[in-house]
């Protein structure tokens, strides 16, 4: 019996001109284009410079911020008052405005001082600015005293500290390793999530579904022929994700594939079991997606798909223990980041586990069969 009704949802699947299509191209847009825009580094930053000095010195330090590859000059103000102007109407992120007697002061007593002004509307972008630029000034300084500090011949010893930075996990702190895998989890999300949901709406609004009603199909065989369907479809999605991450940016597992279709496993049937009952609760497919969307956008803002959980309020860090999306991409990252196994990954395993019965017991207990 379960043959011929999955025999029916493949076929019901493929008579839909665009369900194929939008199957095939939503992994391949989603895949090329988000990682390049998904990107949480600072970079561009839009810098006016006053310089009142006009000094080799200076030039040195305006040199040395623009070529660092994080900001881009924007325009090189006579006065502060003329490139507050640049911040206020968007045209420039960061002012750096080099005193008068910045030569002098560094000649003489060997420090001098700058003024470093941000736009802050956006405050992740005006601190790291800041920050960046303070960096810059304070290696700039370094570089100034290493080539007054001559050798000198007596024992004297000048203690200093070196600092030897090792990157693990990412050695070029490239942000598309670390987003690209979370990725592929937020689009299983969508796939799995909600093209389960209007399954049965869908039938529902054709009334299609009265016909499995009046049937000796019990409620668990019916769920099962509805959900398999997605779940090959959830599995050729991912395994067209681990080929463009390959190929479009050289991302390669440093784990086994075979731990990630494992967990992805126990996620599609959580995920799936979660718009299954979400379709059972719903009379039409308009109801369906709004209900859905509603969930998918606070399991996607609450997962540490773009900000980490350990930042978030204590709330909200409560909230994400029962949110499955957050568990998957932990088992994602740390698979292709760090090549963690499954003993690594054992409370992930347990907690997909435990959302994939709950949802799929529901599920079949929420379907009203009416024989």
């Amino acid at each position: 019996m379960i043959k011929y009704l999955i025999e029916k949802e493949f076929k019901q699947i493929l008579r839909n001109s665009f369900l194929p299509r939008l199957i095939i191209a939503y992994p391949c847009v989603m895949m090329l284009v988000l990682p390049w825009a998904a990107n949480l580094e600072i970079k561009n930053i839009n810098l006016s410079i006053v310089d009142n000095n006009h000094s080799h010195y200076s030039q040195q330090l305006i040199q040395k911020a623009i070529s660092s590859g994080y900001f881009r000059l924007k325009d090189v103000s006579s006065t502060y008052d003329e490139a507050l102007k640049s911040i206020e109407s968007g045209d420039a992120d960061i002012i750096l405005e080099i005193p008068n007697e910045f030569e002098q002061d560094l000649i003489k007593q060997g420090n001098a001082s700058v003024l470093i002004t941000a736009n802050t509307v956006n405050g992740t972008k005006g601190g790291l600015g800041s920050a960046y630029l303070s960096n810059i000034v304070m290696d700039f300084t370094t570089d100034i005293k290493d080539k007054w500090v001559q050798p000198s011949n007596t024992s004297s010893i000048t203690p200093t500290i070196k600092i030897a930075t090792l990157n693990q996990f990412n050695p070029h702190l490239d942000y598309k390793e670390f987003m690209v895998p979370a990725l592929m989890v937020m689009l299983l999300t969508i796939l799995c999530g909600f093209l389960p949901a209007l399954n049965i709406v869908g039938e529902k609004e054709k009334g299609t579904i009265e016909q499995i009603n009046v049937t000796p199909v019990s409620k668990f065989t019916f769920i099962l022929a509805k959900l398999i369907p997605y779940w090959t479809i959830g599995f050729i999605v991912l395994t067209i994700c681990f080929g463009l991450a390959a190929l479009v940016y050289g991302i390669f597992p440093a784990g086994h594939l075979s731990t990630i279709y494992l967990y992805a496993v126990l996620y599609v049937l959580a995920i799936s079991g979660f718009g299954l009952v979400i379709s059972n609760y719903s009379e039409t497919m308009q109801q369906a997606m709004f209900v859905m969307f509603f969930f998918i956008m606070i399991l996607i803002l609450l997962s540490g798909l773009f900000t980490p959980i350990s930042s978030m309020p204590y709330w909200a860090q409560v909230i994400t223990a029962f949110n499955p999306l957050r568990y998957f991409i932990q088992v994602m990252r740390a698979v292709y980041m760090k090549g963690s196994g499954i003993i690594e990954l054992s409370s992930q395993m347990f907690s997909l586990t435990l959302f994939a019965l709950f949802f799929n017991t529901w599920a079949v207990l929420s379907y009203r069969k009416k024989s």
